[in-house]
């Protein structure tokens, strides 16, 4: 695909046209949907710039490459013929997640986001994971969708608290667990 102009103008009363040519309002849940995935693509493009682990520059990239056929996909309504996402992807996420996995230690309570730069960077872009994830939720109510983006998009935010983790760990970042479980009684209570 080549882009030879930035701008249309055909947007410019609050509308936009989906993949197929169906004109849509900018706020309809499909184009949210697809919008907290450009959100979260660019978060993880804002990650690769921090991380120098080359394994996991290497993994983001991926991440990046197939969130624009996660947007495609859900710019693109069932009946018109555009990339999709494949249930193999759900899969390869879980691979990488186990493999990483091995790295650490087990979890004894839930992790506080942050750690180092970087795996503050990561754990954001969980949240903003989850957020997309709860739109596209909300879309499959209203519309048919491809059902394995919800399944990767579910897998996608598991894979970026492990990524958050490993990065952490091998860059020297102490982790912190959340202690609202375990709260101290205050002397004289």
């Amino acid at each position: 695909m080549r882009i030879t102009k930035v701008y249309t103008r055909s947007g410019d009363q609050g509308q936009t046209t989906l993949v197929g040519g169906r004109r849509v309002s900018k706020g309809s849940l499909r184009v949210e949907a697809y919008g907290e995935i450009d959100e979260l693509n660019s978060l993880l493009g804002v990650a690769r710039a921090e991380i120098q682990d080359a394994s996991i520059g290497a993994i983001l990239e991926r991440l990046q490459n197939e969130l624009f056929t996660v947007g495609a996909d859900l710019a693109s309504p069932p009946d018109v013929d555009a990339p999709r996402v494949k249930n193999e992807w759900v899969s390869q996420l879980e691979r990488i997640i186990d493999e990483l996995n091995g790295e650490l230690p087990p979890l004894e309570e839930f992790v506080l986001p942050g750690g180092g730069r970087a795996g503050a960077i990561l754990h954001l872009a969980r949240a903003v994971a989850r957020r997309a994830e709860r739109r596209i939720v909300q879309l499959s109510h209203q519309e048919p969708i491809n059902e394995a983006i919800l399944a990767y998009v579910n897998r996608l935010s598991d894979l970026l608290f492990v990524l958050a983790r490993v990065i952490n760990l091998r860059q020297g970042e102490p982790e912190k667990l959340a202690t609202f479980s375990k709260r101290k009684k205050e002397p004289g209570t």
